[in-house]
């Protein structure tokens, strides 16, 4: 059984979530929800912690972020667009359990306290940032992190504030 409550989208997701882990879940039901959920994974996330389990898609990033940004110390377990995706439809509901396992496995928590371990040339050094390909890279790094995707800044604040070590990042690289 996984410790921390997982929260994501809908009905659906709990429903798939389910037949690969044993966990307790909570679904926003879209991105409107109001601080009534705030509130009850906060209380929740003091308990058990939380981890933030959402679509690879816009709507599933702006849930994440309101979501992040009232529990600083939620996880976050990330999915590839590739193995979410059936019959055209996006979504945790459509992953198979081994990525689901494998995305829960991988779930990091973002570091409170501000961290530089990483700055612009690291991304530039290693063809993230501008060039050919640079956003096929980001999209292939965050696959192999665990972390998801994001532009060039975002990523740069997301290998600093998920507490990727040097070591990860280097061995990440090397994969591409």
């Amino acid at each position: 059984m996984i410790k921390e409550t997982i929260v994501v989208e809908g009905k659906d997701d709990i429903a798939n979530v389910k037949r690969a882990v044993d966990a307790e879940m909570v679904a926003t039901n879209g991105l409107a929800f109001g601080n009534d959920l705030i509130d009850k994974l906060k209380v929740i996330n003091e308990r058990t912690g939380i981890i933030i389990f959402t679509d690879p898609d816009h709507a599933g990033k702006k849930i994440r972020e309101k979501i992040a940004r009232e529990i600083p110390t939620a996880k976050h377990a990330h999915i590839d667009r590739k193995k979410a995706i059936k019959k055209g439809d996006l979504g945790v509901e459509n992953a198979d359990p081994e990525v689901i396992i494998d995305a829960l496995n991988n779930a990091k928590a973002e570091i409170t306290e501000s961290r530089n371990e990483f700055v612009m040339a690291d991304l530039l050094n290693n063809g993230l940032s501008i060039g050919s390909g640079a956003s096929k890279k980001r999209e292939e790094l965050g696959n192999i992190l665990g972390i998801g995707y994001y532009n060039s800044k975002q990523l740069l604040s997301k290998l600093n504030s998920f507490g990727i070590s040097r070591e990860e990042f280097e061995k990440a690289v090397e994969k591409l």
